[in-house]
């Protein structure tokens, strides 16, 4: 379990991280998301000691990650999957961060296997193209068979097959009861990999809840219809103190209730409806919703990057 208590880290007169104070528990996998800017990277920094909090703690089942023995064995992190001597090869990097460790060479072959380079071992790491240093770098993480996993965009550069391969391990290896931090921009990745969700803003904690949860909690639920005489449905459904909209393309959005009801106030009136759908908000849309205003950065016309 980590535990992350009041963290505070400023630079001059910047408050980077603002007292956030959340638990990642194992057993499950954990989202932590935020615009840029929001202050993920600083406090992963500081999770793994490369950077010193002006305030708070973290603590992994008790200790802080400077006073854990052979910290591979308990802790692995993917920063970044690029921060390698290009002149050594795949295993011997490896091998080299093994022996910090006291890791046998078996597990340096075990991983490299997992992660599917055993082919590509004698290869320097240099010549890697951007998704095999992924790999290397996640093979790096795993290591020392972690209690802990702390892994930043683990996807970046991953063809499909790649993607999917790494969704599904990281779900086993929290279902072994490991504790596993992912934090990444793909919201459509998080929706399916992550049971739960750490949102910050700003430095400052936005949610702390299931992903489910959060979805239900910040998207109102939405109607699609389309019918031949959209403005008369609008008209109608206004009338009945529903809020509806038009959509490029013709169609008409309710929303705030459910399909029954639509259905029934549009039979009543003698409306013909060539489609009715419940809409299922995604996590994106969520995210939007509760972190857009800690965007630091927009482009032209408002769109959030």
């Amino acid at each position: 379990m980590i535990e992350l208590r009041q963290l505070t880290k400023r630079y001059r007169d910047t408050v980077a991280i603002d007292g956030l104070t959340f638990t990642v528990r194992p057993g499950r996998v954990t989202g932590f998301l935020g615009p840029n800017g929001a202050g993920k990277s600083t406090t992963v920094r500081m999770m793994l000691g490369l950077e010193r909090p002006d305030e708070g703690e973290v603590r992994y089942d008790g200790k802080a990650y400077h006073e854990l023995r052979e910290p591979l064995r308990h802790v692995g992190a993917l920063l970044e999957a690029k921060a390698v001597q290009n002149s050594r090869t795949a295993y011997h990097h490896l091998l080299w961060l093994a022996r910090t460790n006291r890791i046998g060479r078996g597990r340096v072959r075990e991983v490299l296997a997992l992660v599917g380079l055993e082919a590509v071992a004698s290869r320097r790491a240099g010549g890697f193209s951007l998704g095999m240093g992924q790999r290397l770098g996640i093979a790096a993480a795993l290591l020392g068979d972690p209690e802990v996993l702390l892994l930043d965009e683990p996807v970046n550069g991953l063809d499909p097959e790649g993607v999917r391969w790494i969704r599904t391990l990281l779900r086993e290896l929290a279902a072994e009861g490991r504790t596993v931090l992912v934090s990444s921009h793909l919201m459509s990745e998080m929706a399916i990999t992550a049971q739960h969700l750490v949102v910050i803003g700003r430095g400052r904690l936005l949610a702390d809840t299931g992903t489910e949860e959060f979805i239900a909690g910040h998207c109102r639920s939405e109607v699609l219809v389309r019918t031949p005489e959209p403005e008369r449905l609008v008209s109608v459904l206004g009338r009945a103190g529903l809020t509806a909209r038009r959509e490029e393309g013709g169609a008409v959005v309710v929303d705030g209730v459910g399909t029954e009801e639509v259905g029934r106030i549009a039979a009543e009136a003698g409306v013909v409806l060539g489609e009715l759908a419940g809409r299922t908000s995604s996590l994106e849309d969520a995210f939007l919703r509760l972190a857009g205003g800690t965007v630091q950065y927009r482009g032209r016309g408002g769109r959030v990057f």
